[in-house]
């Protein structure tokens, strides 16, 4: 089926979302826009369920989130590599190793975008950047502590309603409480991927007693950040009940 529209076209729509007051006529546009990533999308899902044996989850890019990053990062319309993506959940950072290097040999061609390394305003993770059917396709990975600290800022950032938040922004106690879990999250699992987790009786055995505990205080506190970054969620949903 060909597409009902060109590049320039939607260029010059990503020009008049930054301006604001959305047309009817632009909202349309833009909605056959993202509908016509949904076969590429499609295609990179039953993929990964497929050949890796992982559910991947669904994220539609909203307007708002389309206007607020074209507005944020001067790019054009054509230029958003999420306009269509998915996201990948693993346990810790080992797997997300294996699962990136898995996503670029099934992707000829995909791009890593390593925010563990360069974290953007303490949100850690990583994107990996596929084609399929000439459509760019955003895959994230995250592990199990980056997924929490994302949707404890998603979720301060709705509650408070300042979408700053997601970008560094806020109050301070707010920048203060994102940047240390980031910090911590960050330490813990530059310890793993220096110092795997062993499994099994033998892995265990192989380590000296000074190293057993030190990965009994590493995953302990690995422990304590899950449980914080849960019960930090739980509060700020509380919050958005009682409104």
């Amino acid at each position: 089926m060909a597409t009902a529209f060109t590049k320039n076209q939607i260029d010059r729509l990503g020009k008049r979302l930054k301006k604001g007051n959305i047309s009817e006529a632009d909202s349309r546009l833009l909605d056959q826009y993202r509908r016509s990533f949904s076969a590429a999308y499609g295609i990179i899902v039953r993929t990964i369920r497929e050949q890796l044996g992982l559910e991947p989850t669904g994220r539609a890019k909203t307007t708002m989130s389309i206007v607020e990053k074209l507005r944020r990062e001067s790019s054009r319309l054509t230029q958003i590599q999420d306009i269509a993506g998915c996201r990948v959940i693993v346990l810790d950072i080992a797997h997300q190793e294996e699962v990136i290097q898995s996503l670029k040999s099934l992707f000829e061609g995909a791009t890593v975008v390593d925010r563990r390394k360069l974290p953007s305003h303490g949100y850690r993770a990583v994107h990996v950047i596929v084609r399929s059917l000439d459509n760019m396709v955003e895959i994230q990975v995250r592990t199990a502590l980056q997924d929490l600290w994302a949707e404890l800022s998603e979720k301060l950032s709705d509650v408070m309603r300042d979408s700053t938040i997601k970008y560094g922004g806020g109050d301070e106690f707010i920048k203060q409480l994102l940047a240390a879990s980031s910090s911590s999250i960050a330490e813990v699992e530059s310890f793993e991927m220096q110092h795997p987790t062993p499994s099994g009786f033998v892995s265990w055995g192989n380590l000296t007693d000074e190293e057993q505990e030190l990965q009994r205080v590493v995953q302990g506190r690995k422990k304590e950040l899950l449980e914080r970054l849960s019960n930090a969620i739980k509060v700020v949903e509380s919050f958005r009940v009682q409104e």
